[in-house]
């Protein structure tokens, strides 16, 4: 039985992270900590950082957000780029995603980041792009996918600079970016159908 590569990457997810919950050791050796790469030369936690997350909630809300969005858009990049370029863009998403803070902090021995949410955002965005007019649920409220990229980047860029909690809201916005970068430099005519589809949503008739 074939198994998707979007469930692949949710259960290694998954495995890894509920291990370092309880060992801490682990959780050490895979968040991204700016001076172990710096001056360490542990670049794999670059990538390493999605693995692992700070408490169940962060963990199923990245997860399922993932399953969901994931599930629709791998076979759209597969189809372009093959499995290892959906692998690879998934990837690419966390790197993008940490780098602006890593840049920040390198030499910052009090950061620490760490979850998947930059490269989820990336593929939750590549998927706005392509239905901008479908419904999500936030929170069990119905939202159209433009209305909530547009509050989510709001909120995120005024969070950021609040710094008032302990989320990487830079590592959401250019995740953001990213995925749909990634997009348009794919498939060129995704930017006209964005297009097409907000100005003429389909209950518009």
């Amino acid at each position: 039985m074939d198994i998707s590569l979007t469930l692949i990457l949710i259960i290694a997810t998954a495995g890894v992270s509920l291990v370092a919950f309880r060992d801490h050791a682990l959780l050490d050796r895979l968040i991204l900590w700016p001076p172990a790469v710096s001056r360490g030369g542990q670049y794999y936690r670059l990538l390493s950082y999605g693995l692992v997350h700070g408490d169940g909630m962060h963990l199923l809300f990245n997860m399922v957000t993932l399953y969901f969005f994931g599930s629709v858009m791998e076979p759209v990049f597969a189809s372009r780029i093959g499995d290892v370029g959906y692998v690879l863009f998934y990837a690419g998403g966390l790197l993008v995603s940490i780098l602006p803070s890593y840049l920040a902090n390198r030499n910052n021995p009090g950061y620490r980041s760490l979850g998947a949410s930059g490269a989820v955002s990336a593929v939750l965005f590549a998927f706005i792009l392509l239905q901008p007019w479908a419904m999500l649920y936030v929170f069990f409220i119905p939202a159209p996918a433009i209305v909530f990229a547009v509050v989510y980047v709001g909120w995120s860029v005024w969070a950021e600079r609040q710094a008032r909690d302990n989320i990487n809201h830079s590592a959401h916005l250019w995740g953001a970016a990213y995925g749909i970068v990634f997009m348009l430099v794919m498939e060129p005519r995704v930017l006209l159908i964005f297009w097409e589809q907000l100005t003429h949503p389909r209950w518009a008739g």
